[in-house]
C-alpha cells in the first residue's frame, strides 16, 4: 500500500512506475541489480516488475524507502520485509563489494598514482587501501560464514544454541569509516604530477563506495536485524508448540523435499545454458570466476545434474530460458 506522509512527500509504493522510482532515487539502480532486477522495466509498476523477476515487492520497497527516507521509513516498512528476499539482496551486495567495486578502485589507484616505493606517499596510500580491503573481507566474511548461514537455518526452522541476531547487532559496525580517512589523505596530502583527472575519478569512486557501504550496513541494522528477531521469535514459538517449520520462502503449505536453487544460482544456470564461459558469467553478474565455480558446484549438488545438456533441459522446463535462446 502506498503511504502518504504529512510533509507531502510520499513513500514509493507498489503502484508507482519503476522507471519513475529510479529517476527519483538513482541510487536504487544498485538496489535493483542486487535484487536481480534488470533494466528494461518499461511502463510497469514496482509490483509488476518485482513479480516478473521473482522478487518480493514489499522487501524491495522497504529497502527503497529506507535508502531514501532513513529510519522513519524503515519503521513504516520493516514489517513487510521477507527475510529470504533481503538475504539474497545482501549476499549480492557482498559479491559486488568484494569482487567488483573494491578491486576496481584499486586498479584505478594504480593507474592514477605512481605507487612504487619511489613515491612514498602513493605507496603508503595503496598499502592503506589494501589493509582496508582486508578489513572489509574479514567483516563481510563473518557475515557470509556465520550470520547468513544462521539466518538461513532459521528460515528452515533451525535455531542455533550459541548465536542470535542480537549478538551480531551489538558488535556490528559500519565498514566505511576508513574510506573517510583515505579520501581525506588523498585530498590533503597527495599532489599528482600528472593524471589529475584519473585521480579525481577514483576519488569520486571512493566517495561513492563509502556511501554505498554505509547504506549497506544501515540496511542490515534497520531492516535485517528486526526481521530476524521476529523470525527468531516465530521459530522459538513453533519449537515450543512442536509445530512444523514453514517453507523458507515464507509461503504456506507443505515444503518440497528437494533443494531449491537461489536466485543467483538460477541466474548462473541461465547464463551457462546460453553458452557463456565462466569468465563471461562472472563479468555479466559482477562476481568473480571463483564465485561462479562455487555456484556451479552447488547447482550440480542440488540438482544432481552435471552436464550443460542436463542443465539446459532443467532451465527450459523451469522457465529460466526459452528454447529459442539456446544454440542447438
Amino acid at each position: 500500500m502506498d503511504k502518504d506522509l504529512a510533509g507531502g512527500r510520499r513513500d514509493f509504493g507498489g503502484r508507482d512506475r519503476m522507471c519513475d522510482v529510479i529517476c527519483d532515487e538513482p541510487t536504487l539502480l544498485q538496489a535493483m541489480c542486487r535484487f536481480g532486477i534488470p533494466l528494461g522495466v518499461g511502463e510497469r509498476s514496482v509490483e509488476e516488475v518485482c513479480t516478473a523477476h521473482g522478487v518480493d515487492a514489499g522487501t524491495f520497497l522497504a529497502v527503497a524507502n529506507f535508502l531514501r527516507g532513513g529510519a522513519e521509513a524503515a519503521a513504516r516498512w520493516a514489517e513487510g520485509v521477507k527475510v529470504g528476499a533481503l538475504m539474497d539482496f545482501l549476499e549480492r551486495a557482498h559479491d559486488y563489494f568484494l569482487d567488483f567495486q573494491l578491486p576496481m578502485i584499486r586498479r584505478k589507484l594504480l593507474e592514477a598514482m605512481d605507487c612504487s616505493r619511489r613515491n612514498g606517499v602513493a605507496f603508503l596510500i595503496l598499502r592503506f587501501f589494501d589493509e582496508y580491503i582486508s578489513e572489509v573481507r574479514a567483516h563481510l566474511g563473518f557475515e557470509n560464514g556465520r550470520v547468513f548461514p544462521y539466518v538461513r537455518g532459521l528460515l528452515e526452522g533451525r535455531r542455533a544454541a550459541d548465536f542470535n541476531i542480537g549478538t551480531f547487532a551489538r558488535g556490528h559496525e559500519s565498514v566505511d569509516r576508513k574510506l573517510q580517512e583515505l579520501k581525506n589523505i588523498i585530498i590533503k596530502y597527495y599532489a599528482p604530477t600528472d593524471g589529475a583527472a584519473g585521480l579525481s575519478s577514483v576519488l569520486f569512486d571512493i566517495f561513492t563506495c563509502e556511501a554505498d557501504l554505509h547504506a549497506h550496513c544501515a540496511v542490515e541494522d534497520a531492516l535485517l536485524v528486526p526481521a530476524v528477531e521476529r523470525l527468531e521469535r516465530e521459530v522459538t514459538e513453533r519449537e515450543a508448540a512442536g509445530a512444523e517449520a514453514p517453507p523458507a520462502d515464507g509461503t504456506d503449505g507443505p515444503r518440497e523435499e528437494k533443494a531449491e536453487l537461489s536466485e543467483r544460482e538460477r541466474e548462473v544456470v541461465g547464463c551457462v545454458v546460453r553458452g557463456m564461459t565462466n569468465k563471461e558469467v562472472a563479468e555479466r553478474l559482477f562476481i568473480s570466476v571463483n564465485t561462479v565455480l562455487t555456484h556451479r558446484k552447488n547447482i550440480s549438488r542440488k540438482l544432481d545434474i552435471h552436464s550443460v545438456s542436463g542443465l539446459t533441459i532443467y532451465a527450459i522446463v523451469n522457465g529460466l530460458v526459452k528454447l529459442e535462446e539456446i544454440d542447438v
